[in-house]
C-alpha cells in the first residue's frame, strides 16, 4: 500500500446497502477538501468489482450489508490483496465482536455512523496516508479489554462451542456432551461473555476469527 501524496485528493469508494445513505455520504463528502467520492457499491460483491477499476484509496465500508458478503468479508478481500486500498470501516454497530472481526480483517480504522463530520473527513485522510482511526467509543472498548483480557475458554467450553459450531441446539449438544440442558446454557453464558458476543451466531464467528475452532 502506497501512501497518498499529500497534494492528491483521496479517492473514495462508498460501500454501503442504504442507497439515502449512500446519497447522504455524497452529499457530506462533497464539502471536504481532498476527498473525491469515485464510487459507490450496495453490497461486498459490488465494492471488490468495482474497487479492482477504479482503484480507490480508500473504501468506507459498513459492516451489515444485503447479499451473500458482509461486511468483514468484503473488507478481508480488499485487504488482502496487499497493495489495495484501506478500508474504514462506517458502521452503527460497536459491539467487542464486530469491532474484533473487522479489526483482524484488516480494516485499518473503525468509525461509527455518529461521528462528527469533521471527524469522518480527518479520519478519511488519515487512513489513505497509512494512519488509523477510532471513534472514542471503539478506542475506549478496545482499551477496557486490553485492561482487562477476558479468561481463556475451558476444555468444556471449548466441546460446546465446537458443537455450536455444527448448528446443533442446546438439547442436541447435551445429548453429544452427556451433559444437562441446563449445564450446556450455563456454558453457553460464560462463553458469551469471554468472547464478548450475545448470540450463538457471534459466538462461532468470533471463534473462527480467533482460530478458536478446528
Amino acid at each position: 500500500m502506497s501512501t497518498l501524496p499529500p497534494s492528491s485528493p483521496v479517492r473514495l469508494l462508498l460501500c454501503d446497502d442504504h442507497a439515502v445513505v449512500r446519497a447522504g455520504l455524497r452529499a457530506l463528502l462533497s464539502s471536504a477538501d481532498g476527498i473525491d467520492v469515485v464510487g459507490e457499491a450496495a453490497t461486498g460483491e459490488e465494492a471488490l468489482a468495482m474497487a479492482a477499476h477504479l482503484n480507490p484509496d480508500v473504501v468506507l465500508m459498513d459492516l451489515q450489508l444485503d447479499g451473500g458478503m458482509d461486511g468483514v468479508a468484503a473488507t478481508r478481500q480488499l485487504t488482502a490483496r496487499g497493495r489495495g486500498p484501506r478500508v474504514l470501516v462506517l458502521t452503527m454497530f460497536d459491539t467487542d465482536a464486530d469491532i474484533t472481526r473487522a479489526i483482524e480483517a484488516g480494516a485499518i480504522g473503525y468509525l461509527l455512523k455518529a461521528e462528527q463530520p469533521e471527524e469522518l473527513f480527518s479520519a478519511i485522510r488519515d487512513a489513505a496516508s497509512g494512519r488509523g482511526a477510532l471513534s472514542a467509543p471503539v478506542a475506549d472498548r478496545l482499551l477496557n479489554r486490553l485492561r482487562s483480557p477476558r479468561p481463556a475458554l475451558s476444555a468444556r467450553e471449548h466441546d460446546i462451542l465446537a458443537q455450536l459450531a455444527r448448528g446443533l441446539g442446546n438439547r442436541e449438544i447435551a445429548r453429544a456432551l452427556f451433559i444437562s440442558e441446563a449445564t450446556v446454557k450455563t456454558h453457553l453464558g460464560r462463553i458469551y461473555g469471554k468472547l464478548g458476543v450475545e448470540t450463538r451466531a457471534g459466538a462461532v464467528a468470533v471463534a473462527k476469527e480467533r482460530r478458536l475452532l478446528p
